[in-house]
């Protein structure tokens, strides 16, 4: 497995090995022990993954920014099986030197990376193809009374979304992310996240 680092300690950009050939190809796209190494702890210390999630999304969709609080925030590992995303982690760690920073990737069909956000972190993407099937782990179950949104445009992230690669499209919204405050009005009191 590749694993590419940010900036921002935290995030790491996990691309799998792919044996290719006439007939299609195979690829292990998750391996506790891999995985591990990867985040550079023991067996034992790899975040338990409580849910598998599944969401397709059409040309232009921006799901997001979403994260949870406690008791049950959420570690997530997402890739990309079908189309292309551009895909971002915002850090929310309020004692982190990165507070307020973003990183994104293209995770695509093509690619076969993944991007590991740990807690802490709101996420969200793009969608660049005509559609996209997104599919994620989960550290924590979802929780309606946890769960947050954060404006996928702040001006104070100015995340830099490649919404020229929508052909003119404005972004498609969900009422809740349309709604969602900025990252000095959203509710991350105090040092919730390590």
């Amino acid at each position: 497995m590749q694993v590419e680092s940010f900036a921002l300690h935290g995030p790491l950009l996990l691309t799998p090995r792919l044996f290719a050939d006439e007939r299609g190809f195979f690829q292990e796209s998750w391996n506790q022990r891999s995985f591990a190494a990867a985040l550079g702890v023991e067996l034992e210390q790899v975040p338990v993954f409580h849910q598998d999630n599944h969401s397709r999304s059409s040309r232009g969709v921006l799901r997001g920014l979403h994260y949870q609080l406690p008791p049950e925030p959420q570690a997530k590992l997402v890739r990309c099986v079908s189309g292309a995303i551009f895909d971002v982690a915002v850090d929310l760690r309020r004692s982190s030197p990165s507070y307020g920073q973003w990183v994104g990737a293209v995770l695509s069909d093509e690619n076969h990376a993944q991007l590991w956000i740990p807690v802490g972190f709101a996420h969200g993407f793009l969608t660049l193809s005509e559609s996209a099937d997104v599919l994620y782990k989960a550290s924590g179950f979802w929780s309606r009374d946890c769960e947050r949104s954060l404006r996928w445009d702040d001006p104070a992230l100015a995340i830099a979304w490649p919404l020229d690669q929508l052909g003119g499209l404005d972004p498609l919204l969900a009422p809740k992310d349309a709604a969602a405050p900025d990252l000095t009005e959203a509710e991350v009191a105090g040092d919730v996240f390590p």
